[in-house]
């Protein structure tokens, strides 16, 4: 029950959203709405980013909340970018790409996931493997279009 209404809550925002279509999350202008992607993984928590530091990768502008931070990212930007181009993994695990929040998030074997509100995040933390999993999947999908 609460998996299909949390589907059709994502379909709505999916739909609401049709500048979304992207391989990468933007949000005012910024990959993740301007948090700091490396930050994460760090600090242990997301960091508003700085318009001083910035970089370009697949296809968005993102921010950094220092030069040694975005040079972390640069260095390798499969690592510290998030999974399915910073959408929700919840979302992505229906086959939708939803707007994330920067502050419902979980690094898991070194790869970070978003999520886009505390429903979609229980979810995900209910079942990180079958989510990741099946997000995996739809992704894939994407990619390939």
């Amino acid at each position: 029950m609460i998996a299909r209404l949390l589907a059709a809550a994502l379909f709505a925002l999916a739909t609401a959203f049709p500048a979304i279509a992207a391989e990468t999350f933007v949000k005012d202008g910024y990959a993740i709405g301007g948090t700091d992607p490396v930050a994460y993984q760090t600090e242990g928590q997301p960091v508003a980013g700085s318009d001083d530091f910035t970089a370009e990768y697949a296809g968005a502008t993102w921010k950094f909340a220092s030069a040694e931070n975005r040079d972390t990212f640069l260095a390798d930007p499969e690592k510290y970018a998030p999974a399915y181009g910073g959408y929700c993994t919840t979302g992505m695990s229906f086959g939708e790409r939803v707007p994330t929040d920067p502050d419902y998030w979980k690094v898991v074997d070194g790869k970070l996931y978003l999520n886009s509100s505390a429903p979609a995040q229980k979810i995900f933390l209910g079942d990180e493997a079958g989510t990741i999993s099946r997000a995996d999947g739809h992704w894939a999908k994407i990619e390939s279009e």
